[in-house]
């Protein structure tokens, strides 16, 4: 392991361990295969900074899992939140995930150079939550030998904690989770049923707090609709056109605390007129971009049912297929313009957003995953991918551990939650009515606090 250690000049002076380690791309105990042309014995480079205040140099570790998948660990620049909680009482180790930050980041171009695409799905099976741990418990060694750690997880970071909790719990002095206790058994699409169930009762409060902004959203998908089927779409500042079932993928904001205002922001004065009539702003298609592309994060779309994905239960686009039996949610053909989604308006069910869903269209539609399709849609029809859990473990665990779960959070159900909790051995539940998802970036130190006190 290489290490740099720097000095940050925070309230609190602290330390900064920049630490890289190399790790098996297949780690040999998780049955995973490695593609071709870079064989068994390949190896990947992974990274984590450990913050450390000046004085807490005996603390314990603690390390953390981000949300995702596909995004890398927190670049803290403040001394503030949760984790200036944590400091309090840990050594912070922040891993960015493999595939993810200054680990091996992937995306479509490295993915498209790695021979087939069915080498390509197996290259891309290697970044789940199990090799994440496993790559965690190599870290673990190498900074403190057979010496057990505290992990956090936020919500795909909670699903982390979970497998950690299933795989590898010698390593465990605690396990903490936000809004991530994942189903250990239940397949993507009961999930998803929830989890659009939420969607439509977020577009509900939004549209109640906002009602004006439902008529421009019709008008939006309708001149998208249109301008679509007669061959001049609205283009994003990336070059591809903006389509009415893309535009509603801004409902994933909805899912947050205070994603309400972002949104109708977004949505003021979308049209201007132009010498051909009216067209969609600059500021706005930019905004709209900025919101949708997945360039950024491409795993987060590669992997996302992939995560929930349980033994022999392919998820075949859980999400896409699902929203078929939700009316609301229907897609309008869009070789039919406009007059497809005044039909869709005829039938009553008000616009809708959707969440936390990915879909097949996507990878056509946004030019940062179009190399990734054929591997996506490999993994995607995977039946032979190794558990995420063990369930009997779970139910003899013996390591210390909290979850918070909230009801109105529309990323992770609430009922999937509470029966996972259940099956694990003494896990204890926090339970907030009226925070969201992402409640522990706004109430962290709230959150952190009542962890700590919960496991005390």
């Amino acid at each position: 392991m290489r290490t740099q250690t720097f000095t940050i000049p925070w309230e609190h002076p602290t330390m900064l361990l920049e630490h890289r380690l190399e790790v098996p791309l297949v780690h040999p105990t998780l049955g995973y295969r490695a593609p071709a042309p870079l064989g068994q014995g390949a190896t990947i480079e992974i990274f984590a900074r450990e913050y450390v205040r000046v004085g807490n140099e005996d603390k314990p570790r603690m390390v953390y899992f981000q949300g995702g998948p596909g995004f890398a660990g927190t670049r803290q620049d403040t001394d503030s939140g949760w984790v200036a909680r944590v400091l309090e009482d840990y050594r912070l180790v922040m891993l960015d995930e493999r595939g993810t930050g200054q680990s091996a980041a992937l995306d479509a171009t490295v993915l498209s150079e790695l021979g087939t695409p069915a080498e390509q799905a197996d290259y891309l099976a290697c970044f789940r939550q199990d090799s994440i741990v496993a790559d965690a418990e190599a870290l673990r060694r190498s900074l403190q030998g057979e010496q057990p750690w505290a992990a956090l997880g936020q919500s795909f970071g909670g699903f982390c904690v979970t497998t950690y909790l299933s795989q590898a719990p010698q390593g465990l002095s605690s396990a903490m989770i936000t809004a991530g206790l994942p189903s250990t058994w239940r397949p993507a699409d009961d999930v998803y049923r929830l989890t659009y169930a939420r969607t439509e009762a977020r577009n509900a409060e939004f549209f109640a707090r906002y009602p004006a902004d439902e008529e421009t959203c019709w008008k939006i998908v309708e001149h998208l609709a249109q301008a679509d089927a007669d061959g001049h779409g609205e283009r994003l500042p990336t070059g591809e056109v903006l389509t009415a079932r893309r535009f509603r993928m801004l409902g994933i904001g909805l899912g947050r605390s205070y994603g309400f205002e972002p949104l109708h922001y977004l949505l003021e004065n979308p049209f201007v007129e132009g010498k051909d009539g009216i067209r969609l702003s600059s500021r706005f298609l930019n905004a709209v971009g900025c919101e949708l592309s997945y360039g950024p994060n491409p795993l987060y779309w590669a992997l996302h049912e992939s995560i929930y994905q349980q033994p022999s239960l392919a998820p075949n686009w859980a999400a896409h297929r699902i929203r078929a039996e939700f009316a609301q949610f229907r897609q309008p053909d869009p070789s039919l313009g406009a007059q497809a989604e005044r039909e869709l308006r005829a039938e009553g069910h008000g616009f809708r957003f959707t969440g936390e869903h990915v879909f097949p269209w996507q990878g056509v539609e946004d030019p940062a995953l179009a190399a990734m399709v054929p591997a996506v849609n490999l993994l995607a029809a995977r039946e032979d991918l190794p558990p995420l859990h063990n369930r009997e473990v779970l139910a003899a665990n013996r390591v210390p551990a909290v979850a918070w779960v909230y009801l109105p959070d529309m990323f992770v159900p609430f009922d999937i939650c509470m029966e996972t909790a259940a099956d694990i051995r003494g896990m204890k539940t926090l339970i907030s009515e009226d925070w969201h998802h992402d409640a522990l970036r706004t109430h962290g130190a709230t959150v952190v606090e009542a962890l700590f006190e919960a496991l005390a």
